[in-house]
């Protein structure tokens, strides 16, 4: 409590608090949205199987233009990139600096989370069970994994984005939802192949809003530059209006009318997943839901003056990728907890019994990660920025820039291949072996060079 009183004390008057609480509740809206929707049976070898509740519950589809916050992460990681980026040059950094201090938060809790699934995995291996049923297990507690590999492809392209931002301002999102209408033209009508670029179009879209809303730091500032003036995101309740009934419209047109599912999260059986890649429909979501979020910044702004609350908001985001990460790997303990007691409870989804489990099991999977964050939650709140170190040559700070590329590349690759790798594969680790090697082998790269190898960055 006293560490999260002085944090809260040096908080800088300038800070965008919004911005962590946005993190904060989105984080937790993932959590209970996961857990909420999880139907958990068995299935025909006897085993805890668990899916989605969605495809039962078809009222339930509007619901997700609320529950899929995934593109709330990408407007406050805009907001955030920039800032850091930003606050980095200003220091006399580097673009490569930049990059390799911010793998640490992203990486190290990472690491843990699958070097501690391949680890059991490896032991129930070796124990005799069934390689197949062990990469179910896993890719289940790995599903989370698939918004990080996302993440980490739009994390280096901060620098060459910001800069178009600085040159070209709101232009540059408009374009990237343009090339994203492209893409679901090909998806719609053929070929499907065109969409792919939108799994970085659609996020990067997002992303470019935060820059947008960071460049407001300096709003009202007389001598600030006349083209900072065109790249600033409007932050009035009017334009929070505006934008929430727009998207609202838009989405609307969009599901109903329009040929997009309704639920902006995956439902078995519908031709298209609006969140993968991301559409036009979960792009208008995304626009209703930066509306919202303007027409509540100034109350929301008032309350976290209150010293109670911004502790709370810290300390939820000392631990916000732990809790992201191991939310799922919770559910499984506590379904194989229950299995192997034969206490198990199995109602069919949406009867009575199945609303009346939904509060005892919430409440008993935030025990259980309660557990697993008290565990590893230090591991990510501890990361600290390295000591810079001495000036180096044009031949190291090239060097350092490739195997900073390399190091992200690995992470990337290793998550991608996990994800990818279909759910029954007979894998004794439970991941993909040429997954987890590309991914410690880039995790390490950037760890020696997060050491202080190299030039100051």
């Amino acid at each position: 409590m006293g560490r999260l009183r002085q944090l809260a004390e040096r908080t800088p008057a300038t800070r965008e608090r919004y911005v962590d609480l946005l993190r904060a509740l989105a984080i937790t809206m993932v959590v209970l949205g996961h857990w909420g929707v999880t139907v958990i049976g068995y299935d025909r070898a006897g085993h805890p199987a668990g899916h989605s509740a969605l495809g039962d519950l078809p009222w339930a589809w509007p619901l997700t233009w609320v529950a899929q916050v995934i593109p709330v992460f990408f407007l406050v990681g805009g907001y955030a990139n920039a800032a850091s980026l930003t606050a980095r040059r200003s220091r006399g950094g580097t673009a490569t600096g930049w990059l390799v201090d911010r793998s640490a938060r992203l990486a190290r809790p990472t690491t843990a989370l699958l070097v501690v699934l391949a680890a059991g995995a490896a032991v129930a291996s070796l124990r005799g069970a069934d390689p197949a049923q062990v990469r179910t297990v896993v890719w289940f507690a790995t599903i989370p994994l698939w918004f990080l590999v996302a993440y980490l492809i739009v994390v280096p392209l901060t620098p060459p984005m910001y800069a178009l931002h600085r040159r070209f301002g709101l232009t540059v999102p408009v374009v990237l939802v343009g090339l994203v209408a492209l893409g679901d033209l090909g998806r719609i009508w053929g070929p499907a192949g065109l969409a792919t670029g939108n799994y970085v179009f659609g996020w990067l879209a997002i992303h470019q809003l935060g820059f947008a809303w960071y460049d407001n730091r300096t709003q009202g500032d007389a001598a600030e530059p006349r083209g900072l003036r065109r790249r600033r995101l409007p932050l009035s309740r009017t334009a929070g209006a505006v934008l929430f009934a727009g998207g609202l419209v838009a989405v609307v047109l969009l599901t109903v009318v329009g040929p997009y599912p309704v639920a902006m999260l995956n439902v078995p059986g519908e031709r298209l997943d609006n969140a993968a890649p991301p559409s036009l429909a979960l792009l208008a979501v995304a626009t209703a839901q930066l509306g919202l979020i303007l027409l509540l910044r100034e109350p929301a702004g008032r309350w976290l003056r209150r010293p109670r609350a911004w502790r709370a908001v810290i300390a939820v985001n000392s631990v916000v990728l732990t809790v992201f990460l191991w939310h799922l790997t919770a559910a499984v303990l506590l379904v194989g907890l229950l299995d192997a007691l034969g206490a198990l409870p199995t109602p069919r989804v949406g009867s009575a019994a199945w609303w009346g489990w939904r509060i005892p099991w919430l409440l008993a999977l935030a025990v259980v990660l309660a557990a697993l964050v008290a565990v590893f939650g230090p591991i990510e709140a501890r990361t600290r920025r390295p000591p810079a170190t001495g000036p180096a040559g044009e031949g190291a700070r090239r060097l350092r820039t490739a195997l900073a590329v390399l190091g992200y590349a690995g992470l990337v690759a290793g998550l991608l291949l996990n994800s990818l790798t279909r759910k029954a594969a007979p894998e004794p680790l439970g991941l993909p072996a040429p997954a987890l090697v590309a991914y410690l082998a880039g995790a390490g790269v950037l760890r020696l060079l997060r050491s202080g190898w190299g030039s100051r960055g």
